[in-house]
């Protein structure tokens, strides 16, 4: 994508144009885990084909929508629908919406994905605090002529799930009594659902978890040295760990069963952000 940093500061000032709320925390709402904004008030919400130079998401059980909301008397931004690699896009645009949070001043990122349990201690319905990542998509969103108004151009990774975070998030948790797991989640390219085989190499590799979305995202996040929390929900154990066939539906379906409870987490966690 060329002339990024001019099309995200595009985008960033027709946001702020048409919304009234400037939010330091913005969240991510994966595939059926869009009931966490039932809870905002005062919210304003503009459509990705209205915002300059945004995609749009063409994937069932994402709206396509960016909402600046309040949570309590926390101000929020929340992405109803992402964009993947596998749609087409190039992973510039999969990872543009957080250019232009950038660029809008927020500090803090919270991502959430619906996925496959590699870890046979998972079942469907488990909610796992992603630790770490391993990225088997093929490519990084940083490739290309280094932007230094963005971040540097080779970025740590040391850590790029916020400790800070997780201990917060853990801690609300246990205080609500909400049962999760922690583990390595492996970014995969998609949209075909991986093969018996790949997930036994996967599991080899120290991976609890696979799906199609949220390591680029986090990658460009660390970049710009924005914190991030995620939180994936198992949709489905993996094939190869269960006999039953993969479909979207069925992942929309338990998404939408522990989405009560993540958005019951979440929520609790992004009002205790400072």
């Amino acid at each position: 994508m060329e002339h990024l940093y001019e099309k995200a500061l595009e985008s960033a000032e027709y946001i702020k144009t048409h919304t009234k709320k400037r939010p330091k925390i913005a969240v991510v709402l994966g595939s059926g885990l869009g009931k966490l904004t039932a809870d905002f008030t005062d919210t304003e919400e503009l459509s990705y084909k209205d915002i300059p130079n945004f995609p749009v998401s063409t994937v069932a059980g994402h709206k396509g929508a960016l909402l600046a909301g309040k949570l309590g008397d926390t101000e929020v931004y929340a992405m109803e629908g992402r964009f993947h690699f596998y749609e087409g896009y190039s992973m510039k645009e999969v990872c543009y919406p957080f250019y232009v949070f950038k660029l809008l001043g927020v500090e803090k990122v919270v991502l959430t994905n619906a996925c496959g349990g590699i870890n046979r201690e998972f079942a469907p319905g488990t909610l796992m605090l992603i630790t770490d990542f391993i990225n088997m998509m093929g490519t990084n969103p940083l490739i290309g002529p280094n932007d230094e108004r963005f971040g540097p151009r080779f970025p740590d990774m040391t850590e790029p799930y916020s400790l800070e975070l997780r201990n917060l998030a853990k801690q609300t948790a246990d205080e609500l009594g909400i049962a999760y797991k922690e583990g390595v989640y492996m970014g995969f390219m998609g949209p075909c659902y991986e093969t018996a085989a790949e997930i036994r190499a996967f599991a080899g590799m120290g991976a609890d978890a696979v799906g199609m979305s949220t390591v680029p995202e986090t990658m460009v996040c660390n970049y710009m040295g924005m914190k991030v929390l995620a939180v994936s929900c198992i949709t489905n154990m993996a094939t190869g760990i269960q006999t039953v066939k993969h479909s979207h539906a069925r992942v929309l379906e338990i998404a939408n069963q522990a989405g009560d409870t993540l958005c019951r987490w979440l929520g609790a966690v992004i009002q205790r952000m400072e």
